[in-house]
């Protein structure tokens, strides 16, 4: 019989209770999820939000989830600095984290006091796998006189060697801050370049890689126009420098949602992980979306049977060693006093 991460939780059943309460949430998301699909997943969400009332418990999603987590199950949605913020306001006892396991462990440095609960602790990330803490001491060795900016998109081990944390939307302002001739940018050098072009602070940087936005080309973009007319192409600054010099607007997640919202494009293409395609889409149906689809593979380990069997066992929650949160949370926290 199965176990552990790896054994199938019984789905619960679809009734016509059930229906009549998840209408409203099929009315939001009927445009990217087809209707075979929907009582799977109504079932799923039924039995999360009766969990969520009686663990008092909320749902974090970022993103880059998929429709029914993002707009079916989750209290709280963003891109990393919106979820940083709001987690350690949440009055809930228990925080699931519907993202990636470093989104998890900035959850608990902001929350110590509460349960953190990851669906998933395989979902990993590219970025923060390429770098660890003795790779940042080695640094500090060779430019003793830079300071160390560190994205969220790291360990807490990799940030309690930082001097202060940063999101794509903030970064450069971040960089800023530190008044600092030059700076060590971790660990994505594509971000990293990017920021070198927004500020004259000297950017020492790093070889990480996001496995998604790596991906995509300045060609690729360039045939999407040929084949779509009045397409604005939006793209996250973890894509390499020839896809943003062929982008039309250059932002984070979150700046990517507000220029579709405010601008309603005609036809969009944003140059990101795919799920968020469809969760802006179902807000802002008048808009056409070109979807040049680049899934991450570890947000997609997270699911509703995940999140409903987390909810259930309390289970598997996220502990950091105190003396090692405690360096880690002030670089969270000086991040979060600049923005």
């Amino acid at each position: 019989m199965p176990s552990g991460l790896d054994a199938t939780p019984r789905a619960p059943a679809y009734t016509p209770e059930v229906a009549a309460r998840t209408a409203h949430l099929y009315e939001r998301v009927k445009g990217v999820i087809p209707e075979p699909e929907w009582p799977v997943h109504a079932a799923e969400i039924d039995a999360i939000q009766r969990l969520k009332r009686e663990r008092n418990a909320v749902v974090l999603a970022h993103n880059y989830q998929t429709p029914e987590i993002f707009h079916g199950v989750a209290d709280i949605v963003g891109d990393s600095l919106a979820l940083a913020r709001q987690a350690a306001a949440t009055e809930a006892d228990v925080i699931v984290q519907a993202g990636v396991h470093f989104m998890a462990e900035t959850s608990k440095l902001l929350s110590p006091e509460k349960r953190v609960l990851i669906p998933d602790p395989r979902a990993g990330c590219s970025l923060a796998s390429s770098i660890g803490a003795e790779d940042v001491r080695r640094l500090r060795e060779r430019y003793p006189d830079a300071p160390v900016v560190s994205y969220v998109n790291t360990s807490a081990a990799v940030k309690a060697e930082s001097d202060i944390c940063c999101t794509s939307g903030n970064a450069v302002q971040v960089v800023e801050s530190l008044g600092a001739r030059r700076v060590i940018f971790l660990p994505d050098q594509y971000l990293a370049h990017y920021v070198a072009l927004q500020t004259d602070v000297e950017i020492i940087s790093w070889q990480g890689q996001c496995e998604v936005h790596e991906r995509f080309t300045g060609a690729e973009l360039e045939a999407y126009r040929r084949q779509f007319d009045e397409l604005a192409v939006i793209a996250h600054p973890e894509c390499p420098p020839d896809v943003l010099a062929a982008a039309d607007y250059v932002g984070s997640t979150a700046q990517m949602i507000r220029f579709v919202e405010e601008r309603r494009p005609r036809r969009v293409l944003l140059v990101t992980e795919c799920s968020m395609s469809d969760n802006v889409a179902a807000g802002v149906p008048e808009v056409e979306f070109v979807r040049p689809c680049n899934l991450c593979p570890h947000m997609k380990r997270i699911t509703l049977p995940g999140i409903r069997r987390a909810l259930e066992t309390l289970a598997p929650a996220v502990e950091i060693p105190p003396a090692l949160a405690a360096r880690a949370r002030r670089a969270v926290e000086r991040m979060l006093a600049v923005v």
